[in-house]
């Protein structure tokens, strides 16, 4: 391990973020791994308050990019680097020490020792809680990749990182810490549920009366009961139930696209027939 005093300065790895409206959270992002990576890279969707403003005083490159959906937009960003190896962060999220000391070991290595990819620990906070079970905690995510060997999956919402090799765990934790108001978690919870379930429909999938009962039930009792989410009081409980509901939403969104082509259907054939008989 190496010391945190002694972390290499500038390592061969762009920092990328896609931003709008950022500013309440984007300075303790960068100032988390700007001392060590070469560069930054930040794709802005329009943003109005002052995030260009910072990102320029982190010498960040600030690239405008009209919104095409999250893993469009972050593949976007990973295509505007000035190297291979990418480290993907929301600006909401901060680089533990810990966990900085993990990115700089991994290359120390030769590169043909290395991973495609690395997954990064992220410990998520909730009602001003560092949550520690659940759903919240330990919730692994792959954030550094060599992008010649792995890449974002181009969903809408709820992108991953889809790899051509293997993938490793690092050591460390990955602080998300967002500050976001209830209604504003809500509000985006239902957002990205509605695009789920457009994107499903689209892809032929078909939702049932027992998924929309099911599926949010099983989700709780994994993450609170099994995951021991309860450990973690009253901020455990409300995270794991909002995320049990926004499977609800989307198998009740996706049956309600279903059922309104099925009357739209119904209609269609049943208007030449009535035409016919009058």
């Amino acid at each position: 391990m190496i010391a945190s005093d002694h972390l290499p300065t500038h390592l061969p790895l762009s920092l990328v973020l896609i931003t709008q409206n950022a500013e309440a959270e984007l300075t303790a992002c960068l100032a988390s791994a700007s001392p060590w990576v070469a560069e930054i890279v930040i794709v802005d969707s329009g943003s109005t308050d002052k995030t260009r403003d910072i990102a320029a005083q982190f010498g960040a490159r600030f690239i405008e990019q009209p919104w095409l959906g999250f893993g469009a937009q972050k593949n976007a960003a990973v295509a505007a680097a000035r190297h291979d190896w990418v480290l993907c962060l929301d600006a909401d999220e901060r680089i533990s020490d810990a966990l900085a000391q993990s990115i700089a070991a991994v290359f120390v290595q030769p590169e043909g020792e290395r991973a495609a990819a690395y997954a990064l620990c992220r410990r998520n906070r909730f009602f001003n809680r560092w949550l520690s079970h659940g759903e919240g905690y330990p919730d692994w995510t792959v954030r550094l990749f060599d992008r010649r060997r792995a890449r974002w999956s181009d969903d809408a919402v709820h992108e991953k990182v889809l790899v051509d090799g293997k993938t490793e765990r690092l050591s460390g934790d990955l602080l998300h810490a967002s500050a976001e108001l209830l209604d504003a978690y809500l509000a985006k919870q239902n957002r990205y549920t509605t695009t789920q379930a457009e994107r499903l429909f689209a892809a032929g999938a078909r939702a049932t009366g027992w998924q929309m009962f099911a599926s949010p039930l099983a989700r709780f009792v994994r993450f609170y009961f099994l995951k021991r989410g309860f450990l973690d009081g009253s901020a455990g409980f409300a995270h794991i139930a909002i995320g049990a509901f926004a499977g609800f939403l989307k198998h009740a969104k996706l049956y309600a696209l279903q059922k309104n082509a099925e009357n739209e259907k119904a209609l269609t054939e049943k208007t030449p027939h009535d035409s016919s008989a009058s």
